[in-house]
């Protein structure tokens, strides 16, 4: 038996997270919950993924709107597990084989975890089969009943359990697989006499077993993956360790952490091996770091490329940027959107881009700001110039040619262009298009009155 797809419950608002969004939607290590246990059940090879959604079900949907192999399906009223299950099985009419049912809330669970159940309930030939985990303090979880042979017999509810059952240290998940055809055939006998009045899934555990269909279980490595994330406490617990996770396999890979607990790396961030990562930095979204680079405490990079052997320094933030090979950033430089560095490039401390393209081997080492500009080759950008881009209505451009050296304190009023090998004077406030290899200078005449501090202090 293969494993068709995948259903995920996904319909509770989540009061305990006090919060507008919906649960599923909070964010993790760079994903929303809900996108945790869709990677999970990929990685065991559900193709096609029912997500039951119902509070704020067009904010999930719009969510995940790009992946055309998720379907929603709405589930209006909440009234428990089966339920949930009933309300999204028209979304899998044609398939055969196995279904995955999982959680939108166990953002931990793993795919290798899911494949392991995968594998036991085709070997046992088991209509049911259900990940268990063994918990220290299991209040608040169905436990697990088996018999005197350790066979599943039925789960318990916690307010249905009697004092013996409660002291059961197994405990369902809520994650299973199930054969679809016995999913289908029996779905409609779930009752709701029970203490919350709730259609439970579980049952079908029990139904299995009085139809002789089999029932398996698989009890989880590690119980961390099976933690429902409900409020804010869980949320920051179950990032931590998410974070642990990313920061293990980057290490192991060849990347240095100087302290993996203080570094804060999104899930899909690629990073090169030899690379030093210091304390604090934040990677983001989709960002690629290559071979060889240091980034210095408290650097953040979101959706950015960056190449081999580049150096962030302390403080600098990079958002939508590309950097080539070996330049230098920083220290508490500004990379905004559209930021575009050639090799050999030098962004110094205060600098702020935004939407340029500095040119192989150009420079601007401190306290600049070069927005919607084209910066040539060998370029030096002197302290304390920027590009005024702006009119009050509209954006216009500077073009810098090759070779030019622009001196300290200058403005270029875009539109402008300055030719190659120029050079501009410092305090100019550059108006006009600059020839090639012309000298620009615009200042005020200066003036020097002898002696004028003098009759200052005389008459004060």
């Amino acid at each position: 038996m293969s494993v068709s797809a995948a259903l995920i419950l996904a319909a509770g608002k989540g009061t305990r997270m006090k919060s507008s969004l919906v649960k599923v939607l909070h964010e993790l290590a760079g994903r929303p919950m809900l996108g945790w246990p869709l990677a999970a059940a990929r990685e065991a090879g559900a193709d096609q993924i029912v997500v039951v959604a119902g509070h704020q079900a067009d904010q999930v949907q719009e969510c995940f709107s790009a992946d055309t192999h998720i379907r929603i399906a709405l589930q209006e009223e909440q009234l428990g597990t089966g339920h949930a299950v009933s309300c999204s099985l028209s979304q899998l009419d044609g398939l055969t084989g196995s279904v995955l049912i999982l959680c939108g809330d166990t953002p931990l669970l793993t795919g290798a975890t899911l494949q392991r159940l995968t594998d036991e309930h085709t070997a046992a030939g088991a209509a049911v089969t259900v990940l268990t985990a063994k918990l220290d303090r299991p209040f608040g979880y169905g436990r697990i009943v088996r018999d005197s042979e350790g066979r599943v017999r039925r789960i318990v509810e916690q307010k249905d359990a009697s004092p013996e059952e409660q002291a059961i240290d197994e405990v369902n998940s809520g994650i299973y697989c199930m054969d679809l055809n016995f999913l289908r055939a029996h779905i409609g006998r779930l009752g709701s006499e029970n203490a919350q009045n709730e259609y439970y899934l579980t049952d079908l555990v029990g139904i299995a077993v009085a139809e002789h269909a089999g029932c398996s279980a698989v009890v989880a490595d590690d119980s961390d993956e099976i933690m429902g994330v409900n409020d804010r406490v869980q949320l920051a617990h179950a990032a931590r360790i998410l974070r642990k996770r990313i920061n293990l396999q980057l290490m192991l890979s060849g990347v240095t952490l100087v302290d993996p607990d203080q570094t804060y790396v999104d899930a899909g961030v690629r990073v090169g091996s030899d690379t030093v990562i210091w304390p604090g930095c934040v990677l983001r979204g989709n960002t690629t770091i290559g071979s060889g680079c240091e980034l210095e405490s408290n650097v953040q990079v979101t959706d950015c490329t960056i190449a081999d052997r580049v150096h962030l320094k302390v403080g600098s933030v990079l958002s939508e940027a590309q950097v080539s090979e070996d330049v230098s950033i920083g220290p508490m430089a500004h990379l905004r959107p559209g930021s575009v560095l050639q090799a050999h490039v030098k962004i110094g401390n205060f600098v702020e881009t935004k939407k340029v393209v500095m040119g192989v081997g150009s420079k601007a080492s401190h306290l600049t700001y070069l927005g919607d500009a084209e910066v040539g080759k060998e370029v030096n950008i002197g302290c304390g110039t920027i590009t005024c881009n702006y009119d009050g209505k509209r954006k216009h451009k500077t073009v810098i040619g090759d070779g030019v050296f622009v001196g300290s304190d200058v403005q270029l009023v875009a539109p402008v262009t300055v030719g190659a090998n120029s050079l501009i004077a410092a305090g100019t406030t550059v108006t006009r298009d600059v020839p090639p290899d012309s000298l620009a200078i615009a200042r005020t005449p200066q003036v020097n009155k002898d002696g004028w501090c003098l009759k200052k202090s005389e008459n004060a």
